[in-house]
């Protein structure tokens, strides 16, 4: 399988005279239904070996500076995503989900909206929070347990993050329909993944943003892998392709190419604020850790897979671009580790310091009266933790 593209390759035709078994036939026909479609045009402005290229419909003209400032995003991203992983190994989180690998899909398109678009997250995208000026430590007690989200949504147009598969593509949606009614010309910004693009929220979300023309963007990530689903076994088309069955235009954005994220998500923004609708921006990019801190992708795919795509890095890519062009020095690279260290360390300091949840919290409110069978499992949950050495109970 090609790192590329989930289109199939080309069967080899037999010759008239040959014969062919039940098996052999039914695998071939598995590989011809397959390879329907053609590959899939990507939109790519820096190659993975830091080249940069041009596109006819997309293009982007950034200052050095700019470019510093991309790269500086997403390796203070990278820094505070390994950290919480560290600190979930370490028991300081209950659950971590890493970005790891698709720092471009997100720090490109978060650099694309305008102070006055809104954003609507799942629960993976730390480096749009990052863009939203949300302090990164604030995300993190959710995760720790301590807070229902830790930051005000309407401080930085940045929702809470959305655990439950594609319900944020309806709130975004609806969000943005508001906005056409008020006759603003800011836009929506909304995020999924390449599973949730199967539930039947997010196709609703199209149905009525298309109809509704909404000022919306669909920004879907697509890592490769929902859990340990392949994204061949879900989808027969590539998924940008979907939008034009919805009746709005669709594209494909290399994922780990940060510039090509930045000026697909521009133009897709401002076709939103001219009211010509909704767009679907699929980012080709791959997940390079686990799906979340209790998952093992060693399980489900193979080592060479994730080799590959480690050679498409996209900070790697960034970083060879900026000394090839002369756009940044030693000196910019050391200050910046620098900055990363502290960010590590004043990030581990304040979650050391947030308090140990309580783990019976939980059960206080889930029904304002009380209920028999809560009050029970509550019971079974403190007896639970009283078998612990250490536990509660001590």
């Amino acid at each position: 399988m090609t790192v590329e593209s989930t289109a199939a390759r080309k069967t080899t035709r037999r010759s008239s005279g040959t014969k062919r078994t039940a098996s052999a036939s039914t695998s071939t026909t598995k590989k011809a239904t397959a390879a329907t479609a053609s590959e899939p045009e990507l939109v790519q402005l820096l190659t993975p070996e830091g080249e940069r290229v041009q596109h006819p419909d997309y293009d982007i003209d950034l200052s050095a500076e700019e470019l510093r400032g991309l790269y500086r995003d997403m390796v203070l991203t990278r820094r505070f995503d390994a950290e919480a992983t560290a600190l979930q190994r370490q028991g300081e989180l209950g659950l971590w989900a890493s970005l790891l690998g698709q720092e471009a899909a997100q720090i490109g398109s978060g650099r694309a909206l305008r102070d006055d678009d809104y954003v609507f997250p799942t629960y993976r995208e730390h480096g749009v929070a990052w863009c939203r000026g949300v302090d990164p430590t604030n995300l993190l007690g959710m995760f720790r347990g301590v807070n229902n989200g830790g930051w005000d949504p309407n401080s930085n147009n940045f929702h809470l993050y959305t655990i439950v598969l594609g319900s944020q593509t309806l709130h975004a949606t609806g969000y943005a329909m508001g906005i056409a009614k008020d006759g603003a010309d800011s836009a929506v910004l909304a995020y999924f993944g390449d599973g949730a693009s199967s539930q039947g929220d997010v196709n609703e979300s199209f149905v009525f943003s298309a109809v509704y023309n909404a000022p919306v963007v669909f920004f879907c990530q697509n890592n490769q892998w929902a859990i340990s689903e392949p994204i061949e076994k879900q989808t027969r088309v590539p998924l940008y392709q979907r939008a034009a069955g919805f009746g709005f235009p669709g594209v494909r954005v290399d994922g780990n190419d940060v510039l090509a994220c930045l000026a697909v998500t521009r133009a897709a923004l401002e076709r939103a604020r001219r009211g010509e609708g909704p767009t679907l921006v699929e980012a080709f990019t791959y997940r390079m850790a686990a799906h979340t801190t209790s998952d093992d992708p060693t399980r489900y795919r193979r080592d060479a897979e994730r080799e590959a795509w480690e050679a498409k890095d996209p900070i790697l890519r960034l970083k060879a671009y900026l000394e090839n062009e002369g756009h940044a020095d030693a000196a910019f690279f050391e200050e910046l580790e620098a900055e990363s260290e502290a960010l590590g360390k004043n990030v581990r300091e304040v979650v050391r310091a947030m308090p140990v949840p309580d783990h019976m919290a939980m059960f206080d409110h889930t029904y304002a009266d009380g209920h028999a069978l809560v009050d029970e499992e509550r019971a079974q949950f403190a007896a639970y933790q009283e078998s612990f050495t250490g536990g509660e109970a001590e």
